[in-house]
């Protein structure tokens, strides 16, 4: 193993352990900083603050794009908002508060000087998002709205009606511009890594390939920066966008890099349910919406197929008001999407495949009115009726719990480097903050606060030791590297077998759902653990790969990624 397993947890009180690690940490002086550079893969809220921060603070920064623009990023599909202990609502808030909602909701499996830290930071992210113009709704008074989220008994979520992501990215992005205006940062859209270069124990760059022109490429850099999210897709069938591959993780942890709880995966239960084998992912409708809509299904399995307005209140099983009166309707993600599972498991599931449930607004509406819903939560409405043709302001919406973030990932220290030294991990892409399951609202938290207020004070610890170290590209290692990844895409181009890249994820993807998805068991476990070396065995026997490698070539990449997604269930997992 490289390096070593010490979190690096700061001594003394919860509420203190920040402030001291800032007081205590290493500096980079404001004119060594320029001679220092920094690779960030990723843009999105992660990677795209981060990049945009270590910029304006004067270090050389490349940042690495898979799409054409980081405005592309999957952090616009964070869409309910953004959570800080602000208290504008007078109803008890705190940092402890969220610190101790953020633990236990991730069922005390996270590490909890980092939860504090992000409790502790959330509300600087809130006025930094201000700063920049992000439109967050506001009351009446000119203060900003909140709204309450799953696993919370008050209302601390800020939200920019249904597109909170987007635009807490576009203030990212233009932040990003200034700083590639400027010159401190370089962007290289169109560009995946393809590989980790490790150089005398430590993180010294990556190989890169240009998905227009196919061409690779050496980087060299004094630390490597990994915001590149999380592995929802190797279900297939996720809310994740179809780009995020985990190129850049996996590829790390090939490299000696430890992965931490992979089995934790977020089943959301807010989804569009599934309508067809035609699909290739699935859509998201916010949580945001359980604080008007009311999650029921029929009583009776014979009424599963009767229109939903014709069945009387006296019949409909308010399911989650009734388990759970606490929370409600609100109840935590992981609590909510198994209750809709088991009432579908018992034949009262609704819809095509009788696989969801009924998210209704029709009481929201009597006591607020349409035109209050509209402005709430129209541009979701209007998603909604896009896709099924079903008009959510007279019907009930059917929602269908589906595969939505990652708690899993690389692991971290509390300076936010994995056990390679040089490799620091952030977002999504790390394990740290979320134990078993992500509250609501906690994502984009954790991606801005790490991008715009950890790393940057934690990365100096590292970089302080390592002047005039950066290797060249030229070097031994870089080209062993590069001669790997030439080497593995030669071995996919030459299988030329008779399936597609697609029916492999495919078939992947609905054998975990079944075998290791919401629900687990070791007959599940074990089946699975026989199923994927077959199906392993067979990719690498009949895939087959169009095109070559030296020229733009979509058939390869989604070739790499299916590759990429056949996890390595451990056996210690069935017992």
């Amino acid at each position: 193993m490289i390096g070593t397993l010490d979190p690096k947890v700061p001594p003394g009180p919860l509420d203190q352990k920040w402030r001291n690690h800032r007081d205590h940490s290493r500096l980079v002086s404001p004119n060594n900083r320029r001679k220092l550079e920094i690779i960030v893969v990723g843009s999105g809220l992660a990677g795209g603050s981060v990049a945009a921060t270590l910029g304006e603070l004067g270090y050389r920064v490349k940042c690495f794009c898979f799409q054409d623009s980081p405005r592309r990023a999957h952090s616009i599909a964070a869409q309910g908002g953004i959570n800080a202990a602000k208290n504008y609502q007078n109803d008890g808030d705190s940092v402890y508060r969220l610190f101790y909602d953020t633990i236990k909701g991730g069922d005390f499996r996270s590490r909890e000087a980092n939860v504090y830290r992000l409790a502790e930071i959330a509300n600087n992210i809130i006025d930094q998002c201000v700063a920049q113009g992000v439109p967050f709704a506001r009351e009446y008074s000119g203060y900003l709205a909140n709204r309450s989220f799953g696993g919370a008994q008050v209302s601390r979520t800020f939200y920019a009606r249904g597109q909170t992501g987007q635009q807490l990215l576009l203030g990212c992005y233009q932040a990003l511009c200034r700083q590639v205006a400027s010159g401190t940062v370089r962007m290289f859209p169109y560009t995946e890594m393809l590989d980790l270069v490790i150089v005398n124990g430590q993180a010294n760059g990556i190989i890169t390939r240009n998905l227009r022109s196919g061409k690779m490429e050496r980087h060299a850099a004094d630390a490597v920066v990994l915001g590149s999210g999380g592995y929802g897709n190797v279900f297939y069938l996720s809310t994740n966008a179809r780009g995020s591959n985990v190129t850049a993780t996996y590829r790390a942890y090939k490299r000696g890099a430890l992965f931490a709880n992979p089995s934790f995966t977020q089943i959301h239960p807010t989804c569009i349910p599934v309508s067809g084998d035609y699909q290739s992912k699935l859509t998201l409708m916010s949580e945001s919406l359980r604080n008007d809509g009311r999650v029921w299904v029929p009583k009776r399995k014979e009424d599963r197929f009767k229109p939903p307005n014709e069945i009387p209140e006296a019949d409909r099983d308010y399911y989650l008001e009734r388990k759970y009166p606490s929370y409600g309707n609100l109840a935590p993600r992981d609590i909510s999407s198994r209750a809709a599972k088991e009432v579908c498991d018992e034949g009262r599931g609704v819809g095509p495949g009788a696989r969801g449930v009924y998210l209704d607004f029709a009481d929201a509406i009597k006591r607020l009115g349409v035109e209050t819903i509209r402005e709430r939560y129209g541009n979701l409405f209007h998603v909604y009726k896009k896709i099924t043709g079903e008009d959510a302001y007279k019907v009930p919406m059917r929602i269908y719990p589906a595969v939505h973030y990652t708690m899993g990932g690389l692991w971290v220290d509390y300076d936010l480097m994995s056990n390679v030294p040089g490799l620091f991990v952030i977002g999504e892409a790390n394990f740290s903050d979320h134990g078993a399951n992500r509250l609501g609202a906690s994502a984009l938290m954790q991606g801005l606060a790490d991008g715009y207020f950890v790393l940057p004070n934690t990365l100096p610890n590292y970089l302080a030791g390592q002047m005039g170290k950066r290797p060249s590209p030229e070097s031994a290692e870089f080209e062993q590297a590069e001669h790997d990844v030439r080497a593995r895409l030669e071995k996919l181009l030459k299988v030329n077998g008779t399936r597609s890249a697609d029916s492999f994820h495919r078939e992947l993807g609905l054998l975990l759902w079944d075998k290791v998805g919401m629900s687990r068991n070791e007959q599940g476990l074990r089946e699975a653990l026989r199923k994927i070396p077959e199906l392993r065995h067979e990719f690498w026997h009949d895939v087959r790969v169009p095109g070559d490698e030296e020229d733009y070539n979509q058939s390869l990449e989604g070739t790499r990624w299916a590759r990429r997604r056949f996890p390595r269930i451990r056996r210690a997992d069935v017992h």
